[in-house]
């Protein structure tokens, strides 16, 4: 088991999507975001069946980064109770989970 995480949230545009995928990496909380338009959710919202067309972003992280990455997604996303699920990533890569490592470290901590 590795310390990365792929987290998954929707957006209700890809506008949205865009800008929150954007600080999540320049602010080296996710290495990598993957913006995926086009997703149909249904769901139950306040007792109703509810359709939505949505963009779905996954998040590359690690574990000890999830509270702040959690934080700013929820800060930047529009929903009132958006989607922020962290899935563990068991293993992987060799380079691409080292590259992940190196992106998520603020660019003062890898000089």
């Amino acid at each position: 088991m590795t310390d990365k995480i792929v987290v998954l949230s929707t957006c209700s545009s890809r506008e949205e999507a865009d800008r929150i995928a954007y600080q999540l990496v320049d602010q080296h909380l996710a290495a990598c975001v993957s913006v995926l338009p086009g997703v149909e959710s249904i769901y139950r919202w306040q007792g109703a069946v509810e359709r939505a067309e949505e963009v779905l972003l996954l998040v590359k992280s690690s574990r000890a980064l999830f509270g702040a990455l959690r934080a700013r997604i929820e800060q930047l996303n529009t929903y009132s109770t958006p989607e922020i699920v962290a899935l563990p990533i068991v293993d992987g890569a060799e380079g691409y989970l080292n590259w992940m490592t190196a992106e998520l470290e603020p660019a003062s901590a890898s000089e």
